[in-house]
């Protein structure tokens, strides 16, 4: 959604950064072949995910929701030379079209995947992380960021994605709506913590990002 005019919105957009073309070519491809494209971070939400990530400038990296992979290569474009991006998706299927774009980058080596539940397979990697990316199903937010708050370097950063919902975190909240409901508890659940300091971009579908203490 724009937060902004559009005009204004196209602006912007066209003075940031070029996505890199193996991005591009990734994008193509899954919009022709896979479910769910607009699922993709897309070129201006890459370019700020790789931008802080080369502020950042992190050696362990975790990410909670492959998809595609598009997010993951960007955020690997700021990760140390020797470091390890560990990125975890419950959907078995497209762990080879993940892979495919993983190998055809400079990091494929330092990309590991993992396939199932991140509850389950967060509490087993032996390390903690500068530098953590939220994209997954919305009701398990809170259960992740319990999870990965104990397994953080101090001054690591974790960024959590589409937190403001469409807006529908401002509107009456339907019964049955879980996402919703949980993105307001994790949202609340964010600047209320004292471990961390956190602000919330109008960036996209929302971008929160939180600063370890």
């Amino acid at each position: 959604m724009h937060f902004i005019p559009e005009a204004l919105d196209t602006y912007v957009v066209n003075h940031t950064e070029k996505e890199p073309e193996l991005l591009e070519q990734l994008t193509r491809e899954t919009y022709q072949k896979i479910l769910q494209p607009r699922m993709l971070s897309g070129p201006y939400q890459g370019r700020v995910l790789s931008m802080l990530s080369k502020l950042i400038n992190p050696k362990n990296i975790l990410e909670i929701g492959t998809y595609t992979g598009y997010s993951a290569l960007c955020i690997a474009e700021g990760m140390q030379k020797d470091g390890e991006l560990h990125t975890i998706d419950i959907n078995e299927e497209l762990e080879d079209f993940q892979r495919k774009y993983f190998d055809l980058s400079p990091y494929g080596h330092q990309i590991h995947q993992h396939i199932g539940n991140a509850t389950e397979i967060i509490p087993n990697l032996a390390m903690k992380f500068d530098l953590v990316f939220i994209d997954a199903d919305k009701p398990n937010y809170p259960t992740y960021f319990d999870i990965i708050i104990d397994k953080m370097n101090p001054g690591g950063v974790i960024l959590s994605d589409n937190v403001l919902w469409s807006g529908k975190v401002i509107e009456d909240v339907k019964k049955d709506d879980l996402s919703t409901k949980a993105l307001l508890a994790y949202n609340k659940m964010l600047v209320d913590d004292n471990r961390i300091e956190t602000v919330l971009l109008p960036i996209r579908d929302g971008l929160t990002i939180s600063r370890v203490l």
